[in-house]
């Protein structure tokens, strides 16, 4: 998990990240010393607006958060590198009618931008670095991974108007790296930008400690019950698969036994007929059987793409408020709990210093670091309360994506239900063929009828 203990910057991407050898370069720690900002520059107008009505509450619907952008991250195959292969993504983006190309450190050093601009907002993390040996289905388990990151994030009402987020999905310069890096300079992050920021404590309600633990115990329980979910429609869709594999090799095992060449034997001589007969009808029967296939691997990569990437396009999210919750407790708390500690021992030496009468100097000195201290204090509790109005309405943002439960349900409905039906018509058009197999001079065998739905016919 990212832990950024409420600070406005993150640890700088190491210089080797940017070789062919170490694209994959581990993503940058959160845990870095706040910046201090000599010169600060004009943030995007758009953050700059004092926003009407109430701030802290968010109006945006699911299907206004999805119509913000929708990216695409394909693979481009049989890059290398001066020694070492690295993998490059083509990364579409609708909103910005652009299409750059990125690799994976890429997706680092945006990411580091995003923490340290945004520390208390969710950033969704990123899919772990390549390791050795990896195969084909880590490659793409990945690729989904960076397109639903980067898919939360240009829809995220805060990150959407950022200039990285523009700078990543349009720009096709040489050094993209270089480039998120310069203009995150001399900025400071969210805290530092807002104008609401020092006000952030009129905005929240008064119980918004008991909402925060409430919120965060709800979110935790969606979590483990969408992870279930998960699990399961995975299994699902893994199952489909495997039985598109089945029927496919069953339908290859009847075929290589109509194809059969060996000769029968003199003493089955009388029935070489019913046997070159039954061959041939299985030889046609392997053209059905492949279709069956074909439509089960149709159903199981659907719900891979409709259902399961779906649930895992919400789970990222919900990992996302997981993440922000242990960086606000974690981080701005305990970055203020010890800035108070500090300011404790000041004064406790401020009076020691007074009754043992010391030089004037020492007094003096002692004095300025404690007004120092009162500084930053209530610098922490500012940004404790902006934490904490960030939180509120990132877990509205949460709760306005829960109705993509109802997209993901009618996406495997829909699935099943077409599935089963196309399915169903294979299996209708491959039971009159099995009448020749029950065709024969001294057979009084019938092939089965349909179901009659349960009903017995005596």
């Amino acid at each position: 998990m990212d832990r950024l203990a409420g600070q406005a910057g993150a640890a700088p991407v190491a210089a080797a990240a940017e070789a062919e050898a170490d694209e994959e370069a581990d993503p940058p720690a959160a845990d870095s010393p706040t910046p201090q900002v000599s010169q600060r520059r004009d943030p995007h107008p758009s953050r700059m607006q004092m926003p009407q009505g109430n701030p802290l509450l968010l109006s945006c619907t699911l299907q206004e958060l999805l119509a913000r952008d929708t990216v695409q991250v394909e693979l481009i195959p049989g890059k290398k590198g001066l020694f070492l292969k690295h993998v490059e993504y083509e990364v579409s983006s609708q909103r910005f009618k652009s299409s750059v190309y990125r690799r994976y450190n890429d997706f680092v050093v945006f990411h580091e931008m995003l923490l340290q601009k945004f520390p208390y907002r969710m950033v969704p993390a990123l899919p772990p670095k390549r390791v050795l040996g990896a195969d084909r289905e880590f490659i793409e388990a990945r690729r989904r991974a960076l397109r639903r990151f980067i898919n939360l994030v240009a829809r995220h009402p805060p990150f959407s108007e950022d200039v990285a987020l523009r700078l990543f999905l349009s720009f096709s310069g040489p050094d993209v790296q270089h480039k998120l890096k310069e203009s995150a300079q001399c900025v400071g992050d969210e805290f530092m930008n807002c104008k609401l920021a020092p006000r952030a404590k009129d905005f929240l309600p008064a119980d918004i400690q008991t909402q925060f633990a409430v919120s965060r115990e709800l979110i935790r329980n969606i979590y483990n019950s969408f992870h279930k979910l998960r699990d399961r429609a995975e299994r699902i869709a893994s199952r489909a698969i495997d039985n598109a594999a089945d029927l496919l090799i069953f339908g290859k095992e009847l075929s290589a036994l109509g194809s059969d060449t060996t000769p029968l034997p003199s003493w089955a001589s009388l029935n070489s007929s019913t046997w070159g007969s039954l061959k041939q009808a299985l030889r046609g029967l392997s053209v059905e059987f492949a279709l069956l296939a074909d439509k089960a691997a149709q159903q199981g990569k659907q719900e891979e793409n409709d259902v399961v990437e779906k649930l895992n396009l919400f789970l990222d999210l919900l990992q996302s408020y997981k993440d922000l919750c242990e960086r606000h407790e974690k981080g701005v708390l305990h970055k203020h709990q010890r800035a108070l500690h500090k300011y404790s021992l000041m004064k406790r030496q401020m009076l020691s210093a007074a009754v043992q009468s010391r030089e004037p100097e020492s007094v003096e000195q002692l004095e300025s670091r404690i007004v120092e201290q009162e500084n930053a204090i209530q610098t922490m509790e500012l940004r404790s309360y902006f934490s904490l109005y960030c939180l509120h309405q990132e877990t509205q943002l949460v709760h306005a994506y829960l109705p993509l439960t109802s997209h993901i349900l009618g996406a495997f409905v829909n699935s099943q239900i077409q599935g089963h039906k196309e399915m169903s018509k294979v299996w209708n058009d491959l039971q009159p063929k099995l009448s020749c197999l029950f065709a024969g001079p001294s057979s009084s065998l019938l092939p089965p009828g349909p179901p009659q739905d349960g009903r017995s016919s005596h």
